[in-house]
């Protein structure tokens, strides 16, 4: 019997995680991971620049949160909405499973903030923290595992890089879902989901709510586009203001995705006089910049209008 690919893809990482639970320590590679899964060989260079997922409302995907039996195991996916939060092992997964498809039918990108929850609603959203060194990121649910007794979320390689796990391959974390009431609050009031802000970086960006930044690959089950040339960057409009700063939408490792993202946000916020959004490029990513604006304030008035007509909410980011 054929499997498809969606299916696939579960039934090897099931089979990964199976086989890497049974192993003793000294059969595992460096870092943990199975066999000939692992990091790529060459990684972004600015991996702690990657933004974490941006929370927002979604539809459920309805077969992936359905009841399943995996090794016996039944699993009752939560759609009510009522509260989450656990502390367990984080582990990851990486190159092995990278274009493949998560059980909702996205392709599975190592280098955007996602992860895999037995019975949380996909997708949603989790604030995820070390227990070891304190740090906290946000991740989109978007697949199902881990499939092992001791561990409770499965994230994609960059989450656990930013959370410190890459080396030993898994650690203690807290698991906490975003709930529906605190991203419509975020929407509203352009408030951060973490705790605390973002010093301003070394590039001179200061996020606009910290640490969370935006992720459109991680956000939107669009297929990823063929790889293409950068593009060139969209020159403002007639009458448009001019000035250095810019508000980030997005971080993308293929261009036709950042594209396709500033072709959304020049159709749906044109009509409202706002400056056009644009490609840039730095290293392996490809950010979406709306601006430029003249000043710091005036990014942040435009916050709420973008985070409204597109369902993202930017940062802010000095030329």
């Amino acid at each position: 019997m054929t499997l498809s690919r969606p299916l696939h893809f579960l039934f090897m990482l099931l089979l990964a995680i199976a086989v890497a639970g049974c192993s003793t320590s000294g059969g595992r590679k460096k870092g943990g991971y199975y066999k000939d899964d692992g990091p790529d060989a060459n990684p972004p260079s600015n991996l702690d620049q990657i933004p974490d997922a941006v929370p927002k409302l979604e539809p459920y995907a309805s077969g992936a949160n359905r009841p399943y039996v995996v090794f016996g195991q039944r699993y009752v996916p939560d759609t009510s909405g009522q509260a989450y939060k656990k502390r367990g092992i984080a582990s990851w997964y990486g190159k092995k499973f990278h274009g493949n498809s998560t059980s909702i039918g996205e392709t599975y990108d190592m280098y955007a903030m996602t992860a895999a929850h037995t019975t949380l609603p996909i997708p949603s959203y989790a604030r995820v923290t070390s227990m070891v060194n304190g740090k906290t990121i946000i991740v989109r649910v978007n697949d199902r595992g881990p499939f092992h007794s001791d561990r409770i979320m499965d994230l994609s390689y960059v989450a656990a890089y930013k959370l410190g796990i890459i080396g030993p391959g898994s650690g203690q974390v807290v698991v906490e879902a975003i709930q529906a009431e605190e991203i419509r609050r975020l929407a509203s009031q352009g408030a951060p989901a973490a705790p605390a802000p973002e010093p301003e970086s070394a590039t001179g960006s200061t996020p606009v709510m910290a640490p969370v930044t935006s992720t459109p690959v991680a956000l939107a089950p669009e297929p990823l586009a063929p790889a293409a040339p950068s593009p060139a960057p969209m020159r403002p409009a007639v009458g448009a203001a001019t000035g250095s700063v810019y508000l980030q939408v997005g971080a993308f490792s293929q261009p036709g995705n950042a594209q396709s993202l500033v072709s959304r946000i020049n159709t749906q916020l044109g009509a409202e006089g706002a400056p056009p959004a644009s490609v840039e490029q730095a290293n392996n990513l490809y950010r979406v910049r709306i601006g430029p604006y003249p000043d710091r304030q005036s990014a942040l008035n435009a916050v709420p209008l973008v985070s409204d007509r597109i369902g993202i909410l930017p940062t802010i980011a000095s030329q």
